[in-house]
Parts: structure tokens; C-alpha cells; sequence
């Protein structure tokens, strides 16, 4: 029997902490544990310490989980908990991710201080957005658009937006809503017309392989429709080594005991995109993100990625 807390570990900014909050609610439901059998460990990574460079510069998405996974794998922390999209598709040797909580809204939410839309910002604006997805899509969009990084906790991105330094930025729906700024928003961006990072929206925990004791722990809250649908995504950005220099989106809808991929790249300057569906039983997510990214990086041709990589 379990007498000492279990050790959930996270990163400090606010959305991390409402994400590692929720799991340890689910948890505490879901066995009927008190708050005293669990202990939140935050830790500081790389990527939140460093600000002021793109994650493409400064070695990509495992500078927000590298000192997670370190004491993961001592056994200092017994499980980890993160936002999906910021996942390598490459995990340490003897982690995995063990569960899925329920997908919140897959949407980029547009916050403008100029205008309500990107369509209706005036010629010449600047967006400020991190991530290569969001700015090959806004010039694909707005080629007229200038789009500068802008990085940092959600808070600290409002706040900039709110000094004046752009006229625009995006953020995940998702991580709004768990912070209760479902307010924030001046407009929610279609996925078919700009489409999400893959497995954003999904909050994900991981833990050591064979650790029995916490995932028989960690089963009782795994969401199997995100699941499926994350692995299938994630399969797609594995295939197409997706990384932080690569503008990749992609997204899956649930249809009964089937999966709808949609999944697109694109060039940084948004010029040049290519698009993919795909669908079958949720029982092959796996292979159907792979075959997703096949067909896509086919599509490409020999060259596409190297020439920003």
C-alpha cells in the first residue's frame, strides 16, 4: 500500500501548474486519495529560463522537459506531467507516456489589440508568435504582416500585447480556458483554415516504463479518444522528424471507432504548403499518423526540410 505522496513533477508557470493541479484532482477522484498522497515538484527548465532566443536556437521542444525527465529516471519524481505539443517525439530511454487526460479545445485563439481578426488587421501590422507554425501560417495568410518572436508565459505574452510592443498574438484556446481567460480572446481560428500544432490542446503524463505501481495509478484517468488521436499526430511528426525549425500542424476528429487526420506543412514563409488526409480505425493510430507523414513528406519532395533545417 502506498503511505508516502506520490511525487508529481511540473514546471512553474501558471498553465503548468493548473495542468499538474487538474491531473492531481483526477487522481484524487478517480481513488478516492487525499491532497496529502500527492506532492507537487516544480522545476525550472532551460526553456522557461532562457526568453529571448526561438526555441529552433536554443536546442528545441526538450528544453521544457530535459530536468523533468532527468528525475524521472533517478526516481525522484514518480510521474511528469505536460503540455503535449511540447513533447519530443523522441522520448529517454525508459519513458513513455503513460496517459492522456481529456482533450480540451484544439484552437489558436487570435488576441488582437488593433483588431478583433487577423484578416482585419491593418497593412504593415506585427504579430508577435514563438512558434514557426503560427508564423508560416500568418504569412500565408497576411504576407504583408510582420511577425516578430514573442516568448514567455501566457501572462507575460498579454502583457507585452497590452504595452503595445505588437498588435497581435495567438495562444492556444486550451491553455486559456484552464487559466479562466476565456475572455482574452477577440477571435477563435478556424482548424481547417489555420490548423493546430499537433497534439495541442492534450495534456499528457509520463512515467517510467515497468513502474507497475504507477500506472496501474495513471490508468484510471487515460482518456482513450485522446489517446488515439495523439498518438496518431505524433506519429505524424515522428515520421516527418518534426521539430521546432519545421512548420508542421495537424489535427484528428473522432468519428465512432474511427480517426479524420488532417495534417499540413509548410514552408517558414508560408508559400509553399502541402496538405494530407488520411482516416481509418482508431485501432491503427499508429500507422496511420506514419502513413500520414509518408504521403506528405512524398508530396514535399527530396529537399523540402533541409533547406530551413
Amino acid at each position: 500500500m502506498q503511505t508516502k505522496p506520490f511525487r508529481i513533477g511540473t514546471r512553474g508557470s501558471p498553465l503548468a501548474l493548473a495542468q499538474a493541479h487538474e491531473t492531481r484532482d483526477r487522481l484524487m477522484a478517480a481513488h478516492g486519495l487525499t491532497e496529502d498522497m500527492f506532492e507537487i515538484v516544480v522545476l525550472s527548465t532551460q526553456g522557461d529560463r532562457v526568453q529571448d532566443r526561438a526555441l529552433a536556437e536554443i536546442g528545441g521542444k526538450g528544453l521544457f522537459t530535459y530536468e523533468l525527465e532527468e528525475q524521472l529516471a533517478d526516481g525522484r519524481l514518480d510521474f511528469a506531467v505536460h503540455s503535449s505539443k511540447d513533447m519530443p517525439t523522441v522520448l529517454p530511454s525508459g519513458l513513455y507516456i503513460s496517459a492522456y487526460l481529456p482533450r480540451e479545445d484544439i484552437r489558436d485563439a487570435f488576441i488582437g489589440r488593433t483588431a478583433p481578426t487577423l484578416m482585419e488587421l491593418p497593412h504593415g501590422a506585427t504579430v508577435g508568435s514563438s512558434s514557426l507554425r503560427r508564423q508560416a501560417l500568418i504569412r500565408r495568410l497576411r504576407p504583408d504582416i510582420s511577425v516578430v518572436i514573442f516568448r514567455g508565459a501566457v501572462e507575460t505574452r498579454l502583457r507585452k500585447l497590452a504595452e503595445g510592443q505588437v498588435d497581435a498574438t495567438l495562444l492556444a484556446y486550451a491553455g486559456l480556458k484552464r487559466l479562466g481567460k476565456t475572455d482574452v480572446p477577440t477571435a477563435l481560428l478556424d482548424p481547417k483554415d489555420f490548423p493546430p500544432a499537433p497534439a495541442q490542446g492534450a495534456i499528457c503524463i509520463e512515467s517510467r516504463i515497468g513502474d507497475e505501481r504507477t500506472d496501474e495509478l495513471l490508468s484510471a484517468i487515460n482518456d482513450g479518444p485522446t489517446f488515439d488521436a495523439v498518438t496518431l499526430e505524433r506519429a505524424f511528426l515522428a515520421t516527418l522528424d518534426g521539430s521546432c525549425r519545421t512548420p508542421i500542424a495537424g489535427y484528428t476528429e473522432l468519428d465512432g471507432d474511427r480517426l479524420k487526420f488532417s495534417g499540413t506543412i509548410l514552408s517558414p514563409d508560408g508559400t509553399e504548403v502541402h496538405e494530407v488526409a488520411i482516416d481509418g480505425p482508431c485501432s491503427d493510430a499508429l500507422a496511420l499518423g506514419a502513413r500520414a507523414g509518408e504521403i506528405i513528406r512524398a508530396k514535399a519532395g527530396p529537399g523540402f526540410f533541409e533547406g530551413w533545417s
